[in-house]
């Protein structure tokens, strides 16, 4: 029976993190879509809702708000960090998702929080998961980003973001700014590809803004701080896909390039046109390849 439940998850810590499952209790695989820095759970809506059917098997669907993100509670000092977003996952899997193979998808910092699980806890990785999604992510090299742009222009936008994460490091509101319209043709230059969807550039930006500011500032820190090309080893014997935009300014095909490398028995596959925000610019067939695990793993 086809069921879908929203509740909360409360983490060791006390952060209590908003859930959305959906399919049968019963399912013979499990999928735990993450999200990436700044997004929500929803980058995953269309997956989660293609899923069944691409994978020809009946599969449980696990997303969740990072916390900081969407309906999760604020991240509490400190606690703002890649590391504790792969504890989380970890505990969400251990109480959620008891028994059974668990194919995991990171999208962005979703996939760098993967990366962190397979280096804090290879065991739960070895036991449990039998395949990985890692899409538009990266394994580090993060502190500078190029964004595609020209050396000295790079490092003058780079310079002037610290200086605006330092004030948002500050701030005390609950949200970005208020409105989000105006973000919009900077999410569509940063986030998006050619022929981006105006409707999928708005709900992005939607998210963006009410993104909690320190939170937010904190998270660009453990982003530029990641450094786990080696942590996935621990991944080698999982069947694992890695998707990247050739377009993505954020995290270019060559982080994703740099991870198959590191994992010789990965397919990987990098769209033309595609910027980072694969989830919605390339729905179909990201659920294409999430299915081809999940059906492996139902076998």
């Amino acid at each position: 029976m086809q069921t879908t439940t929203a509740d909360e998850f409360t983490t060791s810590d006390g952060a209590r993190l908003r859930v959305v499952e959906e399919g049968p209790a019963d399912a013979p695989v499990t999928a735990v879509l993450v999200h990436g820095w700044t997004l929500t759970m929803h980058t995953w809506d269309r997956v989660a809702t293609g899923l069944p059917k691409a994978a020809g098997v009946e599969v449980r669907t696990l997303r969740y708000d990072l916390r900081g993100h969407g309906g999760s509670d604020p991240a509490e000092p400190g606690s703002a960090t890649i590391r504790r977003c792969a504890d989380d996952l970890a505990e969400l899997v251990e109480q959620r998702v008891p028994t059974g193979p668990v194919v995991l998808a990171g999208h962005s910092m979703g996939g760098m929080t993967i990366m962190a699980l397979a280096e804090q806890h290879p065991e739960l990785v070895e036991q449990r998961v039998a395949g990985v999604a890692l899409v538009a992510t990266s394994g580090g090299g993060l502190a500078a980003p190029t964004l595609g742009l020209p050396g000295p222009v790079a490092a003058l936008a780079n310079r002037g973001e610290r200086v605006v994460r330092k004030r948002l490091a500050a701030a005390r509101g609950k949200r970005l700014v208020p409105q989000s319209s105006w973000l919009r043709p900077g999410m569509r230059w940063l986030l998006f590809g050619r022929g981006a969807d105006a409707a999928d550039v708005a709900v992005t930006a939607d998210w963006v803004a009410a993104c909690h500011p320190a939170n937010m500032a904190a998270y660009r820190e453990a982003l530029a701080e990641h450094e786990r090309i080696g942590a996935l080893t621990a991944l080698r014997s999982i069947p694992t896909v890695v998707l990247s935009g050739l377009a993505d300014r954020l995290t270019p095909h060559t982080h994703s390039r740099r991870i198959a490398e590191a994992l010789p028995d990965a397919r990987l596959l990098i769209y033309a046109g595609a910027g980072h925000m694969l989830p919605l610019e390339r729905s179909a067939e990201v659920t294409a390849r999430i299915a081809e695990l999940v059906a492996r793993a139902a076998r």
